[in-house]
């Protein structure tokens, strides 16, 4: 590797540290925040900042906000008859984005995981169980990844609130639109079948 002057040779090291970012794309970024007037690396540096010191979790469904609610928990024109549970604050976005979803969120900040020593206690489902007991919740729609992790939070969250009443579902699996079946794996193609509708 070459040598850097210290100051850029830490700014690589840091955008190294990203999620994605190896080496070269490390050097590129730096090299540009290098070749930006100064404002421009001040809005970054002011960004970041602002990042870690403006944001937090909203009081009522744990996504990330800039004040004790979120937009969605805020907007008095959402369905609050309905939570959908998802692990991650990213995971919000793509259900967003098809307009399909018109009620509140409830982000978990995880997923069950006892080889890595996340159980129950380590993500926000008491605030759940507290929202659902509390509000007048008619339907948990659980969203979480279809991974091993993700099927086994969605049957726990299940087991937990039926007993409450409310109606559990979660969001289908199967065939992506646009994919080709013979490149389907068994899972993808079993949950495909599993999760067939009537036309």
């Amino acid at each position: 590797m070459p040598d850097f002057a210290e100051p850029l040779a830490r700014l690589i090291q840091e955008f190294k540290r990203l999620p994605g970012i190896g080496q070269k794309s490390a050097q590129r970024l730096a090299f540009h925040v290098l070749r930006t007037p100064r404002e421009d690396a001040e809005r970054l540096a002011t960004a970041l900042v602002d990042v870690k010191d403006k944001l937090g979790l909203c009081a009522a469904c744990n996504n990330i906000s800039d004040g004790e609610l979120c937009n969605f928990c805020r907007d008095p024109h959402r369905d609050r008859s309905s939570i959908c549970v998802v692990e991650e604050p990213h995971n919000i976005l793509p259900i967003e984005t098809t307009r399909q979803f018109s009620g509140l969120y409830h982000v978990l900040h995880g997923s069950l995981s006892p080889l890595r020593g996340i159980g129950p206690e380590q993500l926000k489902i008491v605030n759940l169980l507290e929202r659902v007991q509390a509000e007048e919740i008619q339907e948990l729609i659980i969203a979480t990844n279809p991974t091993v992790e993700g099927e086994a939070t969605a049957v726990y969250l299940s087991r937990l609130m039926k007993p409450l009443g409310v109606k559990v579902t979660r969001i289908a699996m199967g065939i992506p639109v646009g994919s080709d079946l013979e490149f389907a794996d068994e899972v993808t193609m079993g949950k495909s079948l599993e999760n067939r509708r009537e036309m």
